[in-house]
């Protein structure tokens, strides 16, 4: 890396901070999805309950009893927010990809233009 010219350094230290945030992108997308799984089985369960059925949610670190018919419409908007967050999430992810991959082009365009030191031509 010494022997990399100033400009490479800096692209590569820019897309190693590309890679970052696309990971951080993946971590945050794939903590989306595992929400919006539960949230799922939660409303499906809720779904299998008669109605008069006496049910609990979570606050906190309590339980308080809640209404089946607005805790359902409850888990059915965190759904539907959540689905709309991961797609939001997929879309930056497929940015930051081709971000990454026009980066890359340029650093290996950059890297063959830049003659090895001590090689004559």
């Amino acid at each position: 890396m010494d022997k990399l010219s100033p400009q490479i350094r800096h692209q590569l230290v820019q897309f190693q901070q590309a890679q970052q945030q696309a990971q951080i992108l993946v971590n945050q997308r794939q903590q989306l999805e595992i929400l919006l799984r539960e949230t799922e089985r939660a409303h499906e369960e809720l779904t299998k309950l008669p109605d008069d059925a006496v049910v609990y949610k979570s606050v906190g670190t309590i339980l308080v009893k809640a209404n089946k018919a607005e805790l359902q419409k409850s888990l059915a908007e965190q759904k539907e927010t959540l689905d709309l967050r991961i797609k939001t999430l997929e879309r930056q992810g497929e940015r930051a990809i081709q971000r990454l991959r026009e980066m890359q082009s340029k650093i290996d365009e950059a890297l063959k233009g830049q003659k090895p030191e001590g090689l004559a031509s």
